[in-house]
């Protein structure tokens, strides 16, 4: 399992951070797991089965990090359980995940468990003051002194309990409140506040594989306002097509705000879904898209070559070889070209070439492919071969050959690629090589 834990400031007085924080954090994060809960003054995910999906751990901790410090976030943390992460959250540390669980949870101070805090004067008093202190201890002493609680959050953060949340569940609307740290009176100024409202809008549309082409942003005023300022007022954003991308959602809504003026301070913002649509996903391509990413084909292939097998990947390599048959042969494709460049023929080259020559059926002494041919050019002789040998049924071969080529019109299949063998026994035999495109 791998857990993360998204660790929400405290309000003043040490207040627990609001339910609407914690509410549109969750929402948010439902965009990368299901299971998704609200522990306490946090928001644990569980994306074990989300990593492949994200690419891979690092750059879905990355994007998790980056998008959660927008939405007020003070701490990440990542351990196999989640009590684990919160508990690494509190005390500031983040990676979980490398070295011994039980190493990292045993000197991390007690109050890094919300279990231990009920019991912390008297566990204090036995000179316990880390995890491991705790763990230290006769177990049937600590389920006859405390409560059978203690005993269960220590298990279940090292492991050797099963966790058991209420996941949240993703709604059919969405409609998202914040409080603004200070007074705004100015429109463009209320952008900051308005993108942490999108971010949540942005994670709810992925979590429901939609898109939005409305919503609104409302603004209500401060309680000082002049009578005739109002509540408040609103905006509304429309897209052309179903979209959930961040930054163009924000680039829109600074377009309209600059063009508004508050009638007075603004404390509260409100923002509500107002059209929403399924958004059909492209499929991700085993090939991507190299000159988007700034990645060279080469390293593309490289690492779909180490996600198939080298066998699984091959690529066309040009040989420095006249006959048709051996002029390109396949090899995988991580593997070096040749840095020698084959030469290039001073004859035409057919587009398509058969896979074994096709023999002619003969008007006279003229070949027939789909009607009669009409030689065009030629003879285009090749020959050579004599140095290459197989074992064809224990019997040694060798596939020299010697051939006049021509280029030859077809009255139905245009224009083909068609040879004599010179030394056959049959010298009046033609043969179907190839076509042009």
């Amino acid at each position: 399992m791998l857990w993360a834990a998204l660790l929400l400031p405290s309000g003043p007085d040490n207040t627990p951070p609001h339910d609407d924080q914690l509410r549109g954090v969750s929402i948010w994060a439902l965009q990368f797991t299901p299971r998704t809960a609200i522990v306490e003054d946090a928001v644990v995910i569980e994306v074990e089965a989300s990593t492949r999906l994200f690419g891979g751990k690092r750059a879905l901790r990355d994007r998790v990090v980056h998008e959660a410090a927008e939405l007020g976030v003070s701490r990440t943390a990542w351990a196999p359980t989640s009590l684990a992460a919160l508990a690494l959250a509190r005390a500031g540390k983040e990676n979980g995940i490398r070295g011994s669980l039980t190493a990292l949870l045993d000197v991390l101070p007690m109050e890094t468990l919300s279990a231990m805090r009920s019991h912390f004067t008297v566990l204090t008093q036995l000179g316990c003051r880390t995890l491991g202190d705790v763990r230290a201890l006769p177990r049937g002493g600590i389920s006859r002194r405390f409560d059978k609680q203690l005993l269960h959050a220590l298990d279940q953060a090292y492991g050797l309990r099963p966790e058991a949340h209420a996941w949240v569940q993703v709604s059919k609307t969405f409609k998202a409140r914040l409080e603004l740290m200070a007074r705004v009176e100015s429109a463009p100024a209320i952008l900051f506040g308005a993108r942490r409202l999108l971010v949540q809008l942005c994670g709810w549309l992925a979590a429901r594989n939609a898109g939005t082409t409305a919503f609104v942003l409302r603004w209500m005023h401060d309680a000082m306002r002049p009578r005739e300022a109002g509540k408040g007022g609103e905006v509304t954003i429309r897209t052309a097509e179903p979209m959930r991308n961040l930054e163009h959602l924000c680039r829109l809504l600074a377009e309209s705000l600059a063009k508004v003026e508050l009638a007075a301070p603004a404390g509260d913002l409100e923002l509500e879904a107002l059209d929403v649509h399924p958004l059909e996903e492209t499929s991700a391509s085993l090939l991507p898209d190299a000159t988007r990413q700034g990645e060279s084909m080469t390293l593309v292939l490289e690492r779909v070559a180490a996600r198939l097998g080298p066998e699984k990947v091959l690529r066309p390599v040009l040989s420095e070889d006249h006959r048709m048959e051996w002029m390109q042969h396949w090899q995988s494709a991580p593997a070096p070209l040749p840095k020698r460049r084959p030469r290039r023929s001073r004859f035409p080259q057919p587009t398509f070439a058969l896979p074994q020559p096709l023999r002619l059926a003969m008007d006279g002494d003229r070949p027939m492919y789909q009607g009669t041919l009409q030689l065009l050019s030629g003879p285009h002789r090749v020959e050579g071969g004599w140095w290459h040998r197989v074992k064809v049924e224990e019997q040694e071969e060798t596939r020299n050959v010697v051939r006049d080529y021509y280029v030859a019109l077809s009255p139905h299949a245009g224009v083909l690629w068609v040879f004599q063998e010179r030394l056959a026994r049959q010298a009046t035999a033609w043969y179907l090589h190839g076509s042009f495109a």
